[in-house]
């Protein structure tokens, strides 16, 4: 298989694992956010009655959350692909 169609075939993957990632990192945001804050629902950067370092914590925490999910995935993809093709998806 040659590097484009490997590439070729690994982008609908990676689009359904983006997906996927996307719902788990945001499930275990919230779970996160609960613990560490006691409070059931994270801040929006728009809500009034909301301190600027509450809004920027949660902000930081879903971001960290979420790139650390995303890697995870794309890597397991990868490592999938490469099983099931004998190459490394470019």
């Amino acid at each position: 298989m040659s590097g484009r169609v490997g590439k070729a075939a690994y982008k609908p993957v990676g689009v359904l694992l983006g997906l996927a990632a996307g719902a788990v990192a945001g499930a275990i945001f919230r779970q996160v956010w609960k613990v560490t804050a006691g409070d059931g629902e994270a801040p929006s950067a728009t809500d009034e009655d909301r301190r600027w370092g509450e809004v920027l914590a949660a902000a930081a925490l879903q971001g960290a959350i979420f790139s650390v999910v995303r890697a995870a995935v794309d890597r397991g993809g990868a490592v999938g692909v490469r099983r099931l093709t004998g190459r490394w998806p470019d």
